[in-house]
Formats: structure tokens, C-alpha cells, sequence
């Protein structure tokens, strides 16, 4: 993978200008204090800052290459911060590397900075120093990264038509009902007589609308807040999770997504020569599924005990038949971990197969629902001009 080649444009540690600093007039130099300014910003951000995944799976490749080139690593640090355009991202490389400097173990200086450096990658790395490996460690961590992002940004591309598809037909109804069956319902009212029942429906859901919308728009709101309260319960967690692998159409996709995370995570983590109970604690913390978790918790005290991985999976639903299987086939060759990265490919290969399906599928699906309910709407509404007749009553 090719380095970051832009120029920089985060401040580094030598950029403390002097609020002191004066002007040939006399006055505070100005540019000197925004700088300061800016930087005490950044620094602050720093504490908090999200590391997008990609940008992530980037940095790992780069420091890994620069490692097995024989760079030290506080000379591959300072490398990397001069190359990034993150200028938030340039001060976390820049307290590490001062952290590493002044001795402290890499592991512990990336630790400081949760919401960068996930316990996966932190642990990794902790395990590459205690190895002694940790370029080859990071090379690991790098492709996991990399066929992490590039499954997320499939399954990304084939999720945003239909949303776009689906808002734009929400937008599309509202507009329809509030400001368009208005103007129908005023022309059909002067025709004294009965309307058609689809029609009458509308003229009345359009009402509604128009005279409370403040109510409709309190009431989705209130239960958006409520449904957010519930998901954060552990129960309600539970129920989510249930429900979006049992969803239609996505819930097969998320299943397969869900299982080759987890075979990949921990495959990656063996590998690497972190202990198989730590691994357990990571992928569980990892995989932000509640029936991941739980698995999780049960195969570690089964392990701790003396059992097998594939005797929890054999009696947990949630892995498939073909999953416990090849666990059990590597557990008696003692390759576990080779088997988990080959369910793993296999996983990720039904994935993208998935989605090109999805995407295939989906088009024509929206295209029948659009039609469906834009033109069932524009039909109700011509209904009474189909039978002006019998409405007008008398112009027969």
C-alpha cells in the first residue's frame, strides 16, 4: 500500500508560539495566538477523536512497512505524522511517539486514546511486543483492517440506494398528502355526493396531517428517544439484536457478517499469541453482538475448564452445522486458527455474493413499491373524475 504523499498541514510539537510575542507595532502577534489557539483545539479533540477504520487499516500498513524496513519505531512515528492530513490524527501520532520516547511501552501510549485504538488493535500490539514480531503482527492487523473495511464498504454501497429510494418516496407521500389531496379534496367537495372509499381515506389522512403535524412530529420523536432508551438496555439489546438477524432480506447478510467477524477476529488474535481466554474477552467486546457475548462468555468457562471451542458451538443455534464442524476438524489437527480464517473467507465470500445478489434484487423491488404507493395514491385520487358521473350526481 502506497504512503500518504500530502502535505501536511497538522501542527507539530515545535509549533508553541509565545502569546508574548510582539508585532513590529507593538501589538500581540495575532497569527502567533490563532496557531496556539488552533493547536490547544486539536489537542483537545485529540482526547476524543473517532479514527475512521480505513484511515486505521492505512497507518497499521504504513508503520508495518516501515518497521520491516528497519526503521525504528519512534523514527516510523514521526514519519507518519508529517505524512497524514488528519491533523487530529497528527497529534495522537505526536503524543505517542512523545510517550514512546520518554519510554513508555507502545501498547500503553495507544491505550491512551480508547476511541482510536480499539482493544484489538491495542492488544495486538501488546502481543507483538511481548513476541518480539510486532511488524509482522501489524502486517496481520493491517489485512484484517483492510477485508474489514472492504466488506463494510459493500455492504455500504448496496444499503444506500434503498435508503435514498425510500426517503425520497417518504418525502415524496408527504408532499403528496399535505399540499396536492388538499387541493383535490376542495374541487370534490363542491360535488355535494359520496366519495370512493380510497379517496375519502386520503382527503381524511390529509387533514390529520395538516391540522396536527406538530402532534405526529412530537410523537415520532418521543418514540425515537424511546426506542433509543430501550436499545440501551441490556434487554433491549437483546430484542434488537434478535430482530435484526431475523429481518428479511438483511437478516442473512448480518448473520454471515456477524460470523466471519467473529471467526476472523479471533483467528487473527490466536495467531498473533494473545491467550485464547483474552482473545475470547476481545472478540466478545468486539463484535457489539449480544449473542456473540454470550457465546463468548460460555466458551471461556468451558475452555477454562478444560473443554473445546466446538463442543459450546455445537450447542449454541446461532453457529451453523458446517461452522462446529470445521472447528472440531481443527481442534484434532490442532489448527484452530487456520480453520477459523478459512470459515472466515468462506463467510466473506457468501457475503459479497449476497450483496450482488441484494443489489440485483432490490432495484426492481423499489421500483414495484414506488409504483405501488405513488401510483395508488394518484389513482384514488382519480377516482371520482373516473366516476364524475355517479359523483356529480345528476350529470349522467
Amino acid at each position: 500500500m502506497a504512503f500518504i504523499t500530502s502535505t501536511p498541514t497538522a501542527p507539530t510539537v515545535s509549533l508553541r508560539p509565545s502569546l508574548g510575542s510582539q508585532s513590529p507595532g507593538g501589538r500581540p502577534n495575532l497569527k502567533a495566538a490563532q496557531t496556539l489557539a488552533k493547536l490547544k483545539a486539536l489537542e483537545k479533540k485529540s482526547k476524543i477523536y473517532r479514527l475512521p477504520q480505513e484511515q486505521l487499516a492505512i497507518f497499521t500498513q504504513q508503520l508495518a512497512s516501515l518497521l520491516i524496513a528497519g526503521l525504528p519505531l519512534i523514527q516510523c512515528l514521526e514519519a507518519l505524522q508529517e505524512q497524514t492530513d488528519d491533523e487530529a490524527f497528527s497529534i495522537i501520532i505526536r503524543d505517542v511517539r512523545l510517550d514512546v520516547s520518554s519510554g513508555t511501552a507502545f501498547s500503553a501510549a495507544l491505550r491512551k486514546f480508547p476511541r482510536s485504538f480499539n482493544q484489538l488493535f491495542v492488544s495486538m500490539v501488546e502481543a507483538g511486543e511481548a513476541s518480539g514480531a510486532l511488524a509482522e503482527i501489524l502486517g496481520k492487523v493491517a489485512q484484517y483492517l483492510e477485508s474489514s473495511v472492504k466488506l463494510t464498504k459493500k455492504v455500504k454501497s448496496a444499503l444506500t440506494y434503498p435508503i435514498a429510494v425510500i426517503g425520497l418516496a417518504v418525502v415524496l407521500v408527504t408532499v403528496l398528502i399535505m399540499f396536492v389531496i388538499p387541493v383535490f379534496a376542495s374541487m370534490f367537495a363542491d360535488f355535494g355526493a359520496k366519495l370512493p372509499a380510497p379517496t375519502q381515506f386520503l382527503i381524511d389522512l390529509s387533514d390529520f396531517m395538516v391540522g396536527y403535524w406538530w402532534l405526529i412530529a412530537a410523537l415520532g420523536t418521543g418514540a425515537v428517544f424511546a426506542l433509543r432508551g430501550y436499545v440501551a438496555t441490556p434487554a433491549g439489546r437483546v430484542h434488537k439484536d434478535h430482530l435484526l438477524l431475523r429481518a428479511p432480506i438483511f437478516g442473512g447478510l448480518m448473520h454471515k457478517i456477524v460470523l466471519s467477524r467473529f471467526c476472523r477476529t479471533y483467528a487473527t488474535l490466536v495467531r498473533s499469541g494473545v491467550p485464547i481466554l483474552r482473545s475470547l474477552e476481545i472478540v466478545s467486546s468486539a463484535s457489539n453482538k449480544s449473542q456473540i457475548e454470550a457465546a463468548c462468555a460460555e466458551i471461556a468457562r468451558h475452555v477454562s475448564q478444560g473443554g473445546q471451542i466446538s463442543d459450546i458451538l455445537a450447542s449454541n443455534s446461532f453457529f451453523p452445522p458446517m461452522m462446529k464442524h470445521m472447528v472440531k476438524a481443527g481442534e484434532a489437527t490442532g489448527n484452530v486458527d487456520g480453520m477459523m480464517n478459512k470459515i472466515a473467507d468462506f463467510y466473506d465470500a457468501e457475503s459479497e455474493a449476497t450483496v450482488a445478489a441484494l443489489t440485483s434484487l432490490i432495484e426492481p423491488l423499489l421500483i414495484v413499491f414506488l409504483g405501488v404507493v405513488v401510483g395508488g395514491i394518484v389513482m384514488a385520487m382519480f377516482l371520482p373524475i373516473f366516476q364524475l358521473g355517479v359523483v356529480a350526481g345528476g350529470l349522467q
